[in-house]
């Protein structure tokens, strides 16, 4: 998936209100960008980091910035658009390139399914059940090497594997798939200790039949690719 536009390069001033932003530019304006993530962003949204925004000419946008992506002091890059991941993974997953998914040929993304949710990918092929395929995105990392999920508590990510277990006890097939959107993590594991209830509900899930992707991703300020699976603890 490669950015609309080129993006360029600021420094974070401050990140509020969830969805705001204040960056300086390289030439010294102060602007505000979209954030798109409604995470707590632990450790990406600290006064001085070094970010990448996409600017727009939008008109009916309000923000002419987005923020993208923060570059971390050793060269790697996290992502921290909410939305990349479900555009980066629909390429990958309609050429085929997810090995454990590559079977289905028909992709649907935003399927209503079970009580007032929408299920990101529906995969079908004749001959095999339809899977039904939740993606997160994976920003936060505490240790280095490793990435976990949630940054903070989630009942909605919990209510979804609920949900994918159910299609389980319908005959269909369920993946929870993690897209890590950090170049510098080689390993995944769940933070229990943020969210303890998410915890137990993955385990239920898993217990139920609910599968578990993880996949890390290629990063740089011209794109975002799904690249290949990552150890999971």
């Amino acid at each position: 998936m490669k950015f609309a536009q080129p993006l360029i390069p600021a420094t974070l001033i401050r990140r509020y209100k969830r969805f705001l932003a204040d960056c300086r530019l390289e030439d010294g304006q102060e602007i505000t960008a979209h954030c798109a993530n409604p995470g707590s962003m632990m450790g990406l949204a600290d006064p001085g980091i070094k970010v990448w925004l996409e600017p727009n000419d939008d008109p009916k946008k309000k923000l002419k910035y987005g923020w993208r992506l923060v570059e971390h002091v050793n060269g790697h890059f996290t992502g921290v658009d909410t939305s990349v991941p479900n555009r980066a993974l629909r390429s990958a997953l309609e050429a085929g390139a997810v090995a454990d998914l590559a079977a289905y040929q028909t992709v649907k993304a935003e399927v209503k399914y079970g009580e007032n949710s929408r299920i990101d990918f529906l995969l079908s092929q004749d001959g095999l059940p339809d899977c039904y395929v939740e993606v997160k995105s994976v920003t936060l990392s505490r240790e280095p090497g490793l990435a976990e999920f949630p940054d903070s508590v989630t009942t909605r990510g919990t209510k979804h594997l609920v949900e994918l277990a159910n299609m389980v006890s319908q005959g269909h097939r369920a993946v929870m798939l993690y897209l890590v959107q950090r170049t510098d993590c080689e390993r995944f594991q769940l933070a229990a200790d943020i969210d303890p209830a998410y915890a137990d509900a993955f385990a239920s899930a898993y217990a139920a039949g609910v599968e578990k992707l993880v996949l890390g991703t290629r990063i740089t300020p011209q794109g975002v690719e799904v690249a290949g699976p990552l150890s999971s603890e």
